[in-house]
């Protein structure tokens, strides 16, 4: 049995990469690119200093900076029309995980029409939008290398996953310099999803050999790594070792498929506004408490690679020394419980059956390698609670 692997076309990695931009720009035969950004990569000047190398360079470029944490239908609309009045032909995406998952839609929408919801899965989208090149600025989400895109339909509060080939960016230019002003809260939280994103393509039920080779290369780097650049963020071996994990953490995912931490992951981020990586870490040992019994050599092989366990470990003790050191890495970087977030309980009970019936529905949760049942989803929903 085959397996399809899909990866942008040029991968850019290593210190000054998002530098390449102009030549990446004109060897895809590209002139009047958009850059869609955030208005702290405008204050930062990572934006301004990409206006000026594509000027450099004779290329003419606009800027919208008005994307969102956790994107919204609303949110890119304004992008989309800028897109659909101009007249560009690529779509450069600066930033974190929410303006590289914006670009994706805006490239989509703003050439093909429709509304977000048109293209959620279980439509897959193998048409292509405007071209993208992705130039990432934390270590995290792993967005410049998949074929996924997540939107929030405001009106329903329902965080819409989109699937397909379309959505894969032409181009990643992965260059950690860019990280080296993230601060500690971020770098923890986009770090814990990089490695949710390593650990469950490696146990999901859609990995193939491919998508391991990556999911452990990531883990090796992600496990050693995480707490260095949280407590030192100008650690730039640590920084190195962070983004290109990351990277290969998006491959595999790309490749294999997230599972429940992820299923179950948005509906908090949606109801709750609690930003993704954080609410992974949230979900993360429980979910990994709830999963082992199901692919105990998978979660012994995790725990080895992030350094939790020894190979003299037998598979038992590996996967009590994994559950120990997932939940010591979230005592360590300050991860909150819901409660301790601010949420609601008494909005959190009554949306307990909607968020499982969400997780579900996303698609995710049957790529566990235990898949859950509605109930055993609240009552793991519950359980983080605390």
């Amino acid at each position: 049995m085959s397996n399809q692997v899909v990866l942008p076309r040029i991968l850019e990695v290593g210190a000054g990469a998002s530098q390449k931009l102009p030549a990446i720009l004109a060897a895809l035969g590209c002139q009047r690119p958009l850059i869609v950004t955030d208005t702290m990569m405008v204050k930062l000047g990572y934006a301004g200093r990409l206006q000026d190398g594509l000027a450099g360079a004779g290329i003419s470029s606009d800027l919208f900076d008005d994307t969102m944490p956790e994107p919204t239908a609303a949110s890119i609309q304004a992008g989309v029309d800028k897109v659909r009045d101009g007249d560009y032909d690529a779509i450069v995406a600066l930033g974190g995980g929410s303006p590289i998952d914006s670009a994706k839609a805006i490239a989509i929408l703003g050439k093909h029409g429709g509304k977000v919801r048109d293209y959620k899965f279980p439509r897959v989208v193998n048409e292509a939008g405007l071209p993208i090149i992705a130039i990432p600025t934390t270590a995290g989400t792993g967005s410049e290398v998949t074929r996924f895109t997540i939107i929030t339909d405001e009106t329903s509060d329902e965080k819409m996953l989109c699937v397909g080939i379309g959505f894969m960016p032409v181009a990643a230019l992965v260059d950690y310099e860019l990280t080296l002003s993230v601060p500690p809260r971020t770098t923890a939280d986009t770090g814990i999803d990089s490695l949710t994103h390593a650990i469950e393509a490696y146990v999901s039920r859609k990995a193939n050999p491919y998508s391991d080779s990556q999911a452990i290369a990531a883990m090796h780097l992600l496990g050693p790594n995480l707490r260095r650049a949280y407590e030192s963020g100008e650690d730039r071996q640590a920084r190195e070792a962070m983004m290109l994990g990351a990277t290969l953490a998006g491959v595999a995912f790309s490749n294999a498929s997230v599972a429940l931490v992820h299923g179950m992951s948005r509906p908090i981020g949606a109801f709750f506004h609690v930003p993704h990586g954080l609410s992974n870490a949230m979900l993360l040992p429980a979910v990994t408490a709830f999963s082992i019994p199901a692919a105990p050599e998978r979660y012994a092989t995790c725990a080895r690679a992030i350094g939790a366990a020894t190979h003299e470990d037998d598979t038992d003790t590996a996967n009590r020394k994994l559950l120990a050191a997932l939940e010591a890495l979230n005592r360590e970087l300050k991860v909150p419980t819901l409660a301790e977030f601010g949420a609601d309980k008494a909005r959190f009970d009554q949306l307990l059956p909607t968020m499982a019936a969400q997780a579900l529905a996303s698609g995710s949760p049957g790529n566990n390698p235990r898949v859950p049942s509605e109930d055993e989803i609240i009552a793991l929903y519950r359980s983080i609670w605390p």
